[in-house]
């Protein structure tokens, strides 16, 4: 079986795979230090609570975008799960070509979202992922990477908001009753959800237009992408584990 790990500024997302079937995700904090011994105990007990014994992950692959924790977390699946995992880096098999003017530059969470969008979906294809910041890339016809946007996600803002302002307080950033409010924590809630609504529509549309890709499919994903997705017709498919099926199929692409 495959663990495949996506390491984001916010959560670390995990799913086993049983050649192309997910048997299980799970979710886990990235910010919080870990030892390498913390990180091989606590993967080892979300595997097994899912039913999935340990000793069965014969092969690993990691997108990371926190550099600082891949030390502690590579030696915990070297020493716990006795495999060495597959880092997606530059020189690695994609099957995407990025053709942007540095593409060292375009994050590894990024690469995965587009090869699993493309190779899904085929292309051209927008790809949207709502997470710490939100992303929107676009996919090429021929599988090139071809530009991209980001923009601050959801609780990014949310949690400027209340943190640059003294007088708003922290809130549940949900969908509120109307978007007439008449109070203050509605009134946050109804401009944190329409204005991410309204930046998502006003960008893939402007992404369409100067790009030439009019049909482009635009495929999202990402923790709140749900509730983004539920008030706009922009967007053709909500994929929530897009980025976990990007990371299996480059598995194999550079599986030996």
């Amino acid at each position: 079986m495959l663990l495949v790990i996506d390491v984001g500024n916010t959560n670390i997302t995990l799913g086993v795979f049983r050649g192309e079937e997910i048997l299980g995700s799970f979710r886990m904090k990235s910010k919080q230090p870990r030892t390498s011994d913390e990180y091989g105990i606590t993967l080892q007990e979300l595997v097994e609570r899912h039913g999935i014994p340990s000793s069965e992950i014969r092969h690993v692959i990691i997108a990371s975008v926190v550099p600082d924790i891949m030390h502690s977390l590579g030696s915990a699946i070297i020493k716990y799960f006795h495999v060495k995992p597959i880092v997606v880096s530059a020189g690695i098999k994609t099957g995407i070509r990025i053709v942007t003017e540095n593409p060292r530059q375009v994050g590894p969470d990024r690469i995965v979202d587009a090869v699993g969008a493309y190779t899904l979906h085929g292309g051209p294809v927008i790809v949207v992922d709502f997470g710490t910041a939100t992303t929107y890339d676009i996919i090429g016809p021929d599988g090139t990477f071809e530009a991209g946007l980001i923009a601050p996600g959801l609780r990014t803002s949310a949690q400027a908001l209340w943190g640059e302002a003294d007088m708003l307080p922290a809130i549940e950033i949900r969908k509120p009753a109307s978007i007439l409010a008449k109070e203050t924590i509605s009134s946050m809630q109804g401009g944190l959800l329409y204005g991410q609504v309204g930046q998502t529509e006003y960008i893939i549309r402007r992404l369409k237009e100067e790009s030439g890709y009019l049909d482009a499919k635009v495929v999202a994903t990402g923790g709140l992408g749900k509730m983004i997705v539920a008030e706009t017709d922009v967007v053709d498919v909500y994929d929530p584990q897009l980025t976990l099926k990007g990371l299996r199929i480059i598995f194999e692409k550079n599986r030996k």
